[in-house]
């Protein structure tokens, strides 16, 4: 059951007000903190399209402050979508499989509940930017075994998709101080969410890895310049678009992070919005928005 709402509306932009939404979700186990971010429109408006987005903080840490501010934008950016924010199991409560369990019962409630959401019930996507990423990944492999809920799209940001950090750009990484501490901090967050070595094979929680990648939602991936997720990123990718998968990928302009925990600022957020308007506007012809003033 979701909790009573608790209702903010803040100015974006001087032609954009947006109204977000205190929410409990059903988890895989129990009631999880939600937050709905839409535009402020006439009383009874819906909108086509949802976005499930899950935050990152490697899976041992986060919450749904972590990309607040992000999503302020995506929202102001595009008016005819909502943006539903939840959180998960974190891994220093339940490691492997509470928090992808958790992701994709919040994707069947956001189904069942599209009136609390202002939502029509067209379309589902479900996002994530780094661990929250990986659950997005691997909740389209679990809705296309599971038998739902349709998905879509996908979009991932940043995306953790490898537990062995075996790919070049993470390799490479011990060369830069800041970015050498992100690579520690992605190991450490695996070692957190998957305690059990046997576990770090398992398509839900290594898609990269997977070997039944077909009959997947469109997909966005969006890595950048310096961060250690890249090629791991791309080469997910890659291989979506091997098995005939509608995909984009993007490599985003460099854009040095001070903070090595600060994915959620979305380094190049700038071209992120618009990649990601582009994308969802693509899925059903509709127009591209203008650029944000």
């Amino acid at each position: 059951m979701a909790g009573q709402a608790v209702e903010q509306v803040a100015t974006v932009q001087p032609s954009v007000q947006l109204k977000t939404k205190e929410l409990e979700v059903q988890g895989a186990s129990g009631p999880l903190g939600a937050r709905l971010y839409m535009s402020v429109d006439a009383p009874g408006v819906k909108r086509d399209s949802l976005i499930v987005f899950f935050h990152g903080g490697g899976f041992v840490s986060g919450d749904l402050e972590e990309a607040d501010e992000f999503l302020r934008s995506l929202v102001s950016c595009d008016p005819r979508h909502v943006v539903l924010a939840s959180n998960y199991t974190l891994a220093t409560t339940s490691p492997f499989p509470a928090a992808v369990e958790d992701a994709h019962a919040v994707l069947l409630w956001a189904k069942k509940n599209k009136a609390k959401l202002s939502w029509t019930g067209k379309r589902l996507l479900v996002a994530g930017i780094e661990a929250g990423a990986n659950l997005a990944a691997v909740c389209t492999l679990m809705a296309r075994d599971r038998g739902g809920p349709a998905l879509g799209g996908q979009i991932l940001i940043m995306p953790m998709l490898d537990p062995g950090l075996t790919s070049g750009s993470m390799r490479a990484m011990p060369t830069c101080s800041y970015k050498a501490q992100a690579a520690d901090v992605c190991a450490a967050g695996y070692r957190g969410y998957l305690p059990n070595a046997a576990d770090r094979t398992h398509p839900y929680a290594s898609p990269l890895q997977s070997s039944r990648l077909k009959n997947l939602p469109p997909a966005l991936i969006l890595s950048a310049e310096d961060d250690p997720l890249r090629d791991e990123a791309e080469q997910y990718g890659a291989k979506l678009i091997a098995c005939g998968i509608k995909t984009t990928v993007r490599r985003l302009p460099p854009t040095p992070l001070p903070d090595v925990e600060a994915r959620n600022e979305c380094a190049c957020k700038t071209f992120a919005l618009a990649e990601i308007a582009g994308f969802v506007a693509s899925l059903d012809g509709m127009e591209v928005p203008p650029p944000a003033p």
